[in-house]
């Protein structure tokens, strides 16, 4: 049953975001963490830097993380499937009718109406990982001095992850 779960959970996260893998991790968190339960909120912070450290999707990466935890192999297969499953079906519905309907209005009105939405998500999930990580001052001091190297200095975000890295060993 617990498979299924992941299964419905992950195919429904897959179904109804758009945006990409940092609109998804608001709709993962609450059905990770408040409906199933299957991890805490730490937990799903930790496992949250490890997949933005992982090369691939955001998406797909917690999809097979968390897939892993609940089920194993199977569970990471599963929810890996689920996530990515209703993309290829609509791109596969796209590319059937896209001609007819690229120079449509109503599209690109749709799109533009989506964007605010996926800016929302994105903000949310920001929000929600800064509640979390930002345990103390030290580590808002870190964040904030990363933050201003990455946006002002143009920092590689490889290099401000390595520094993180040094900073939390050195701070704590």
């Amino acid at each position: 049953m617990e498979l299924l779960n992941l299964f419905l959970s992950f195919l429904k996260i897959g179904a109804f975001t758009f945006g990409g893998g940092y609109a998804m991790i608001p709709l993962i968190e609450k059905e990770a963490v408040e409906i199933h339960g299957w991890l805490t909120t730490k937990e799903f912070i930790d496992i949250l830097a490890v997949v933005e450290m992982t090369p691939g999707p955001i998406a797909i990466n917690s999809a097979t993380f968390l897939g892993y935890k609940v089920g194993g192999v199977l569970g990471s297969v599963l929810a890996t499937t689920a996530v990515v499953l209703p993309s290829i079906i609509v791109i596969i519905l796209i590319a059937h009718f896209l001609w007819k309907f690229k120079n449509s209005p109503y599209v690109d009105w749709a799109f533009k109406g989506i964007r605010p939405v996926v800016l929302g998500l994105i903000v949310s999930a920001s929000i929600s990982v800064a509640k979390n990580a930002f345990i103390d001052f030290k580590s808002v001091i870190i964040g904030g001095v990363l933050f201003y190297l990455i946006s002002f200095k143009k920092l590689h975000p490889i290099l401000a992850i390595i520094l993180a890295g040094v900073a939390g060993v050195l701070v704590y």
